[in-house]
């Protein structure tokens, strides 16, 4: 992931990653992680979905991570909350009602940030990753999540010769590689996700798997 890329990307405002609507999956499988209100749930990579705002919706304490300071202000803006800022290290902390987001590089988080997060949800940061990041991702994240906490995952799988990320593809045989050693993994669902992916049709792909995973971390 080159962050000049990303930041371009949110610069030019050419985020068709991004979703004007709440992730279905979330909406179907986040009861798996049976997550109690007023828990900390982690947002990596959030941009500024809309993902968080359903969480924050079910009692949730949202905690995301985002390198484009311009993606966070647009979250902010669009719930009407003018946070306050902190600067912590090399981040930049803005925080306003049930919202807590960091801005920066996320391979620079503190594991400490991290002591009270019980949950996490991650739909845009795996996929976001190259495959010669996947793996350092993968060790980060779970270097961050406490034992026992629960992370809701969403992948995608095409062919690789009709489309190059992002996202990257990620299939179910990498979801396991990339992550059996920190956390045990049970495949929520696999469900054709190309009509609802329109942008991503018309770059071409003919298949499109939508993959949810549970995460448990191992202690």
């Amino acid at each position: 992931m080159n962050p000049t890329f990303w930041l371009e990307r949110w610069q030019k405002n050419e985020i068709g990653f991004h979703q004007d609507k709440v992730q279905p999956g979330l909406i179907k499988h986040w009861p798996a992680l049976n997550t109690a209100k007023a828990e900390r749930v982690f947002v990596p990579l959030c941009g500024k979905s809309l993902d968080m705002e359903w969480l924050a919706a079910q009692g949730h304490n949202v905690i995301g991570a985002e390198l484009s300071e311009s993606a966070i202000d647009a979250f902010f803006i669009a719930c009407g909350l003018t946070p306050s800022i902190e600067k912590i290290g090399t981040f930049a902390v803005k925080r306003s009602g049930p919202y807590e987001m960091w801005c920066g590089d996320f391979f620079a988080l503190s594991r400490e940030t991290f002591e009270r997060v019980t949950a996490a949800y991650d739909r845009a940061a795996l996929v976001a990753m190259p495959p010669d990041m996947q793996a350092r991702y993968a060790e980060k994240f779970a270097e961050l999540m406490p034992a026992n906490s629960q992370t809701l995952l969403i992948g995608l799988d095409y062919n690789t010769h009709e489309m190059k990320g992002p996202p990257f593809a990620i299939p179910r045989d990498a979801v396991h590689a990339l992550f059996k050693d920190h956390f045990d993994i049970t495949l929520l669902e696999a469900r054709d996700g190309l009509t609802k992916s329109e942008h991503l049709a018309k770059r071409g792909i003919t298949r499109l798997e939508e993959a949810s995973y549970l995460l448990r971390r191992k202690a």
